[in-house]
């Protein structure tokens, strides 16, 4: 079987998916070329990757790839991944599909009208308690989610912010609070199947902890999505505050899963899964508190070597399945983007209206999402006249 030929465009968070193509011991992924914008970057990469390099993402658009993973700037994927799937290319998006409502309208539309793969490759589900947990809460161990909880607090001093956001208009020194949600999501989305229908959520301000940067945005967002069983998730955007935590917690009608919430050196803490059981949901012979270090599901061992705790191995690999198969990817396909893409947009729309609830379109229904055809509402400065929201909240 002919290996499916991937370019890769972003040559800094884009070379993870890069390396994991390149050191696939399956030989299914074949990395062809990287594309990248700056030219100092391309040269660092040339250092390490003996493929094809381009500027232009229309001229790599060009060649014979037959697939595309983009790990541009935030906010700038769909019109990047609707010319791919125009161009006759799959796609596998590394962060929010869409910037805009109406971006996660048009790019639904692309998928219908190709039918090509596409993919949005939210990496944190697919970590060894990720996993784990979807597997207790798949097998019944605490019955159905009522509450949940996601958290992702990923600090920086100034001299790091800098070596991320390096000029001042970086849309990391733009992204609303909101935003960059989901780490915390999707994984929770992930292990209890459950799907997004509303968001309210407030933003919390504190210059401090921008102070020496160039950031026009607040440290920390508290946001609680309504799913579509019913549940409650209390989320949080990226949080540039307190210390660096990663933690999940599932409850369930009669028990609790729970991820380590120290962080050690390592995404969980000491890696032991919690597991608290309700005493009058649960049999007397059944242990009620419990826990164990979870380990890579038999066959899935290489992913220790990837990024993200794991996470980046799946992605490579989830993609290379639904390309094969022609099927959807089940984590996640274009609608369950364009969703968590809306809880990012729409929740910053609450937060600037004091938690106003807001309606999450099933992305599926054309009638649904036709209402933010031209939506275009946007925290980003941008040359299209597209109207330009807050970045933050009033004091």
């Amino acid at each position: 079987m002919k290996p499916i030929k991937l370019g890769v465009i972003g040559a800094r968070r884009g070379l993870s998916f890069a390396r994991s193509a390149q050191n696939s011991e399956s030989q299914e992924l074949e990395l062809s070329c990287i594309c990248d914008f700056s030219d100092e970057k391309i040269e660092n990469a040339a250092k390490d990757f003996n493929v094809d390099f381009y500027t232009d993402f229309d001229e790599m658009l060009k060649s014979d790839i037959d697939a595309v993973v983009l790990a541009n700037f935030f906010h700038e994927h769909a019109p990047f991944a609707i010319k791919a799937m125009k161009a006759g290319k799959h796609v596998m998006t590394e962060t929010i599909p869409a910037g805009t409502m109406a971006e996660a309208v048009a790019l639904c539309e692309a998928v219908e009208e190709t039918g090509m793969t596409y993919m949005f490759a939210e990496n944190y589900p697919f970590t060894k308690m990720g996993l784990a947990m979807k597997t207790e809460y798949e097998a019944g161990t605490i019955g159905k989610s009522i509450y949940g909880e996601g958290e992702y607090m990923h600090p920086f001093d100034a001299e790091g912010f800098f070596k991320i956001a390096p000029f001042a208009s970086h849309w990391r020194n733009y992204v609303p609070s909101t935003y960059y949600s989901t780490h915390a999501l999707a994984p929770l989305m992930f292990m209890t199947g459950a799907k997004p229908i509303s968001v309210n959520a407030l933003s919390i301000k504190n210059d401090k902890v921008s102070e020496g940067t160039d950031r026009r945005n607040d440290p920390l967002a508290i946001m609680l999505c309504t799913m579509d069983n019913g549940s409650v998730f209390r989320i949080t955007g990226w949080g540039n505050a307190g210390g660096h935590s990663i933690w999940y917690r599932v409850v369930g009608e009669k028990g609790t899963i729970e991820a380590p919430r120290a962080y050690d050196g390592g995404y969980f803490g000491n890696g032991q899964l919690s597991i608290m059981l309700n005493e009058h949901e649960t049999d007397e012979s059944v242990n009620k508190i419990s826990s164990y270090k979870p380990e890579w599901p038999k066959g899935f061992e290489d992913a220790q070597k990837a990024g993200h705790g794991g996470g980046d191995y799946f992605m490579n690999k989830n993609f290379l399945d639904a390309v094969r198969s022609g099927n959807p990817p089940k984590h996640f396909d274009v609608y369950d983007g364009a969703a968590m893409s809306a809880v990012a947009i729409l929740g910053w729309r609450s937060a600037l209206s004091s938690g106003t609830p807001m309606e999450i379109p099933d992305f599926r229904d054309k009638v649904a999402r036709e209402k933010y055809r031209n939506d275009y509402q946007t925290p980003f400065p941008n040359d299209k006249s597209w109207p330009v929201l807050p970045t933050t909240i009033e004091k």
